[in-house]
């Protein structure tokens, strides 16, 4: 539980981060600039320090909900613990579904010098791209938050 707590905490951070500074950041920023600095982030985050976060939640999490299903102790925290890992599944979803696509999408626009317009290449990436990060940084969120609620009955 707390690998799991500790690892959700991490992704919720993160996706909160781009959040409320990132993105805000980038939002004043010229269309080249935005463009290039995602195009580099999305390469930089690939390490793995961002995996341990990204697959530990969910392995750490799978693992709770197993260890408190099978243990004689624990079942209390049963419920919390399979509502956060819902709630992470559904995040890693989102990433797999919208902010994947659109940092490929972001990636196969070229080396930013090259892209004829890049207003529509950020206008196609950046405000879906913005919402699905707010969805995935309020699943982890809550996801984190029924994970502390599981330690609390434990």
């Amino acid at each position: 539980m707390i690998a799991a707590t500790i690892t959700i905490g991490w992704m919720s951070g993160l996706f909160y981060g781009f959040s409320v500074s990132v993105m805000p950041g980038l939002r004043v920023a010229a269309d080249r600039t935005a463009i290039e600095t995602m195009q580099r982030i999305n390469v930089a985050i690939l390490n793995g320090w961002f995996l341990l976060g990204y697959i530990g939640a969910l392995v750490f999490s799978a693992a709770a909900v197993v260890l408190h299903a099978v243990g004689s102790g624990g079942r209390d925290a049963l419920g919390p613990l399979i509502g956060a890992l819902v709630a992470y599944l559904a995040a890693m979803a989102v990433t797999a579904r919208i902010n994947i696509p659109l940092n490929n999408a972001l990636e196969q626009a070229g080396p930013v010098e090259r892209i004829e317009d890049p207003a529509a290449v950020r206008r196609a990436f950046e405000a879906p791209w913005v919402r699905a990060n707010v969805w995935r940084a309020v699943l982890c969120t809550g996801s984190l938050g029924l994970l502390a609620w599981g330690l609390a009955v434990r």
